[in-house]
């Protein structure tokens, strides 16, 4: 595909160094071939709003600046993030990346063996780059407070739900385990994105959700939402005034929510490691830590190795849920 083409209807984000060649070079049959040669693709599996968009169209441009190309943040929502996943699986232009959440790099197989791409044959770990707990919420209509939101849940039964941004995510995956734990029977509601889960729960539609720390504070601050526990074994410094799950009765469950930057496996390891370096300085510097801070992130920045282990751990902590509750989409 020709990234070029179409970019009125795509946020094209340009770098300090615009359009000028890279410096970056790698042999190529006797002769040196500059990379990336044009601008490179960033593809996000949730629609324009979600946290995964938020932390691309923060990192875009400074990531091109680094790349010496226009980064194009390019919106590929639906199957909670597997249809973007799948497009960067099946990408041979050289130039197409994806920023990802666990799920994607992580069970998309496991929990539906139809999925058409398989994350660890079909992309390369790039860097992960972010990570927070999940925030527990209550909508408006959940009149309990704090610990005694467990209660509430146990006696309303199947009369409570749940929203999450698609089958097969953390907030998903980590709401059944709450489920598990707790003895809840809240009905799943999977929506395209966060945004679309929290427009239901501010509507009355949705009672619970696991949210990005960003967007649950957003509306816990002013009082639209209730942000009853963080998933973190202690409190977080995302959310310090929030109780983590142990302090509301339910010790045990951690989860943590996670972005990462991945390419097809047929891109050339050189070209991995030069956006993996690029990446690591971007996310390291002051002022885009803060900015990743205030929109609910822990800064990581790993090497593509690192990433990696963290795929591999997650990957067998999952897979044992998934069997334990026979969870199987599609």
């Amino acid at each position: 595909m020709n990234v070029g083409k179409g970019l009125t209807r795509r946020s094209l984000v340009l770098g300090a160094a615009g359009g000028a060649l890279s410096p970056w070079a790698v042999a190529q049959g006797g002769g040196v071939t500059a990379w990336p040669q044009r601008p490179l693709r960033l593809v996000v599996g949730f629609p324009p709003g979600s946290s995964p968009d938020t932390t691309a169209r923060t990192l875009a441009e400074p990531l091109a600046a680094r790349l010496g190309q226009p980064v194009v943040v390019d919106n590929r929502p639906g199957a909670a993030g597997n249809i973007a996943a799948d497009a960067v699986a099946r990408a041979t232009d050289g130039h197409t990346l994806g920023l990802m959440i666990n799920g994607n790099l992580t069970v998309a197989k496991l929990l539906n063996p139809a999925t058409p791409y398989d994350p660890h044959t079909d992309l390369a770990p790039v860097s992960l780059l972010v990570k927070a707990p999940l925030v527990l919420c209550a909508g408006p209509q959940v009149q309990a407070r704090g610990a005694a939101v467990w209660a509430a849940a146990q006696q309303a039964g199947d009369r409570w739900n749940y929203g999450s941004p698609g089958v097969g995510t953390l907030a998903h995956l980590g709401m059944e385990l709450l489920q598990s734990r707790a003895g809840w029977r809240a009905v799943h509601v999977p929506f395209p994105g966060n945004p679309q889960v929290i427009q239901a729960m501010l509507r009355g539609e949705v009672h619970l959700a696991l949210l990005p720390p960003g967007l649950a504070l957003q509306q816990a601050e002013t009082g639209r939402l209730q942000a009853v526990a963080v998933t973190s074994g202690g409190r977080s410094p995302l959310a310090p005034h929030v109780p983590s799950l142990a302090e509301v009765g339910l010790p045990d469950v951690e989860l943590e929510v996670w972005n990462a930057v991945a390419a097809p496996r047929a891109m050339a390891a050189a070209h991995v490691a030069r956006v993996a370096n690029a990446l690591v300085d971007v996310v390291r510097q002051p002022d885009i830590r803060a900015k990743l801070f205030q929109q609910g992130w822990q800064v990581v920045g790993t090497s593509p190795e690192g990433l990696a282990r963290r795929i591999a751990s997650d990957t067998a902590r999952m897979r044992e849920v998934i069997e334990r509750l026979n969870l199987r989409v599609g």
